[in-house]
């Protein structure tokens, strides 16, 4: 029979601790910039003009169907020797999951803009705006509320994709708990504790997206799935 003993990983908390803090930063970074590259995304696939809106939506098919673990290796590995300049874990990480992000908001983005009713835009050009003055002051703000829900839904599975990155060295919290399990000879403990901060976490952030989704409900708005 196997003896739990969770003693020796609780007495090295601070090094989990800082690998939680370590996965955070990347999410946070990750989640800001792939929010403002998604919309860029978005509003030129939208585009009518072909020039602007076949590189986009190439762009977001090929991060969208191609593995993350697979991007990550390339962006590491791979783009240093073509550019030359080597990155840290944390750059390559942060550059690969807001790439990997934006795809899947951009398309979330352009979901929530084509809902808008087309005479919302007929009557924003009837008053003389155009069309950026009605996209930030009429079909953004409602899109955005509609759209709540999915990005919510998003950053959980970013924060999820973030264990890829122990696997280029950044000290996140798999990272973290790895190391311990093997000074440690206790990796079932580890292993178990880190799965408890990842659902304390995750969980709490779920609990959340629940309640905007309960107001958004009352409200009536609709929200726009990936």
């Amino acid at each position: 029979m196997y003896r739990w003993d969770f003693t020796p990983v609780l007495a090295n908390w601070p090094l989990l601790a800082q690998g939680l803090v370590n996965t955070l930063k990347v999410t946070s970074t990750s989640l800001v910039f792939g929010l403002a590259l998604g919309l860029v995304l978005a509003l030129l696939r939208l585009s009518p003009r072909p020039v602007l809106s076949w590189p986009a939506g190439f762009v977001i098919e090929v991060f969208r169907t191609t593995p993350p673990l697979v991007q990550l290796f390339w962006f590491f590995f791979a783009l240093p020797l073509l550019i030359g300049v080597e990155m840290t874990p944390f750059i390559a990480a942060v550059v690969t999951l807001s790439i990997q992000s934006a795809a899947f908001f951009a398309e979330v983005f352009r979901g929530g803009i084509v809902s808008i009713e087309r005479g919302q835009w007929e009557a924003a050009k009837a008053v003389g705006m155009d069309r950026r003055q009605t996209l930030h002051r009429i079909v953004l703000p409602q899109a955005v509320k509609r759209m709540i829900p999915a990005f919510m839904e998003r950053s959980i599975e970013l924060m999820k994709t973030t264990t890829l990155v122990a696997t280029i060295s950044y000290a996140d919290l798999l990272f973290a708990a790895n190391e311990i399990s093997q000074k440690t000879f206790r990796p079932l403990e580890t292993l178990t504790v880190a799965a408890l901060i990842y659902f304390v976490v995750i969980f709490a952030f779920s609990l959340a997206m629940r309640q905007v989704e309960r107001r958004l409900a009352v409200t009536g708005e609709t929200t726009v799935r990936r």
